[in-house]
């Protein structure tokens, strides 16, 4: 089957969807698919070799965060030669409603498309404003994927109908077998988090308060920190003589992510909130960390209602302080949650999810009668 797949958000900076698309795509070329990925990307950079770059991205604030997108008539021109010259048998869009290549990409096809919905948005003025040119987008989907419940919930609150849910998945083995890095996790104790640490809905600031009042008591205890941003403001509000004892990676390769998960006694993911599903918790899971998180509902579902993970009371700074102080003091427990996790870890495994991903493609590809026009110029070919 030939598979084009688009993503919104540029490829020059790490995300958990374009994460999530390139581990599509990884799957379903193993399973002997051909496939292109159409992204924001700056086209001197180096990307994988089924990555079509379409140009330098644009910083647009969403979702409490910043989207490095692509729009416009440059961008219009570029999706409909990419579409053109790929015959796609599928298109495969994610984040549709967003000012995008995937909303240009669905506009200008012909074809079966395939919509995956991550945001958990239940309320949106932009939603509702947008409305009428929604609508044009939603009536050519063909079909669609939600990859947690509350992504669903956004498609029967704002556009109508459901979605297939399809969770976000995991090359589980990659994880699993990753050496740790050099000297880690240590005797003392190791924290981990990665992410946008300066985000605010990430919650870096309660585990930094965490970590400072454990390591008082803790000689041994560190934190080892990796994601964008600037080392220096990694350490505000934490006395210099902590300083050594927290170490920043920067950004990592996905290769050094799976280390650096294998590295930590307990990994932390104290989000407030905007979270879907929690794509680095699978992760974790799957390297075998314990872990300790926001009792958000996306991260209780993902956790299996806390057997996979312990959970404290969000945004609580002394909650999740008395919850690692626990843990460490606790490794049959750690082990217990890690043990859980991996049994629960392998639904979200790459080949099973790209599984049901292909099951969307040839209901989508059944529901067009099997022909597919790719653009509006080009002939129409029978199907896969």
């Amino acid at each position: 089957m030939r598979i084009g797949i688009v993503s919104p958000y540029s490829f020059d900076v790490p995300g958990g969807v374009q994460n999530h698309i390139v581990d599509l795509a990884e799957a379903l070329i193993d399973l002997g698919h051909t496939v292109s990925v159409l992204a924001p990307a700056d086209e001197d950079a180096d990307h994988p070799p089924y990555v079509v770059p379409a140009g330098r991205a644009l910083p647009l604030p969403y979702n409490g965060s910043v989207a490095r997108i692509a729009f416009g008539p440059v961008s219009t021109a570029r999706v409909r030669r990419w579409l053109a010259r790929g015959q796609f048998d599928v298109l495969h869009v994610h984040e549709p409603l967003t000012l995008s290549l995937s909303m240009l990409a669905v506009l200008s096809s012909r074809g079966p498309v395939v919509a995956t919905f991550h945001t958990a948005i239940t309320r949106s003025r932009a939603l509702a404003a947008a409305q009428g040119l929604l609508q044009m987008v939603v009536e050519k989907i063909t079909a669609r994927i939600a990859v947690s419940e509350l992504a669903r919930k956004v498609q029967v609150e704002h556009l109508g109908g459901g979605a297939v849910e399809i969770p976000n998945g995991v090359a589980v083995a990659k994880f699993a077998t990753a050496a740790p890095l050099p000297d880690w996790p240590g005797t003392g104790g190791t924290l981990g988090f990665l992410g946008r640490f300066t985000e605010a809905r990430k919650g870096f600031p309660l585990l930094r308060t965490a970590f400072v009042t454990l390591a008082r008591r803790r000689p041994g205890l560190r934190l080892l920190v990796a994601g964008p941003g600037h080392r220096d403001d990694l350490y505000d509000d934490v006395p210099a003589d902590l300083h050594d004892r927290i170490t920043f990676l920067g950004l990592v390769s996905e290769a050094d992510k799976a280390r650096m998960l294998r590295s930590v006694d307990v990994y932390v993911a104290p989000n407030t909130g905007g979270e879907s599903f929690g794509m680095i918790l699978t992760e974790a899971m799957a390297a075998g960390a314990a872990i300790a998180a926001s009792d958000l509902d996306a991260f209780r579902r993902v956790l299996d209602g806390g057997r996979a993970g312990a959970l404290f009371r969000t945004g609580d700074a002394d909650a999740l302080t008395a919850l690692l102080d626990d843990l460490l003091d606790d490794p049959a427990r750690r082990a217990e949650l890690a043990a859980c996790a991996r049994s629960v870890v392998g639904a979200f495994d790459w080949p099973s999810v790209a599984g049901r991903v292909l099951e969307v493609y040839a209901t989508a590809i059944e529901a067009t009668d099997g022909r597919v026009l790719d653009a509006e110029w080009a002939e129409p070919r029978p199907g896969a």
